[in-house]
């Protein structure tokens, strides 16, 4: 089962997710799709790794998350827009690629008999990319959270901390 949780900075996604995935789980599973790029973003992880309690098992995987012990577990997935990075730079900014390769990737999770809570941001809904290299992203984010929605049971988005049920 898929729950997909979108939603824009700050808005509560992970919250949410994290609070979701306790109800349904007394030992829930978190993957970190985070790539570590500077001092400032790892201080980020260090903090959210913080804020989970011990009864969260961790795993940090870049792309390949299909292969982690997911089976018969409660799982947040946070989060595709990182997830999604890994993808387009390992195939060198090609959005067909990357996009078979994420679409792949979340066709094998589909299989895996768990419960998954997948975060994502709504980057579109933001300003307006100053590079042809981030538009392209942007175009890739959509398409990417369009795919997952419509392979998710349960969609919701967050805005201001409020969950909103989409489907």
């Amino acid at each position: 089962m898929i729950i997909y949780i979108s939603g824009g900075a700050r808005s509560g996604k992970s919250r949410y997710a994290q609070e979701r995935a306790l109800a349904l789980s007394e030992s829930p599973v978190y993957v970190a799709t985070a790539k570590i790029w500077d001092e400032d973003f790892a201080g980020r992880v260090d903090r959210h790794r913080r804020e989970r309690g011990p009864e969260w098992t961790t795993f940090e995987a870049e792309k390949d998350l299909a292969t982690l012990p997911l089976p018969g577990r409660v799982v947040v997935i946070d989060c595709v827009t990182l997830w999604l990075t890994n993808l387009f730079m390992a195939h060198e900014n090609d959005l067909d690629r990357t996009l078979a390769a994420f679409q792949a990737e979340v066709d094998a999770l589909v299989e895996i008999p768990a419960t998954l809570l997948i975060i994502s941001n709504e980057i579109g809904m933001g300003l307006h990319a100053d590079t042809p290299l981030g538009r392209q992203f942007t175009d890739l984010q959509g398409w990417a959270n369009q795919y997952v929605a419509r392979q998710a049971e349960e969609a919701i988005f967050m805005v201001s901390g409020l969950s909103l049920r989409l489907k």
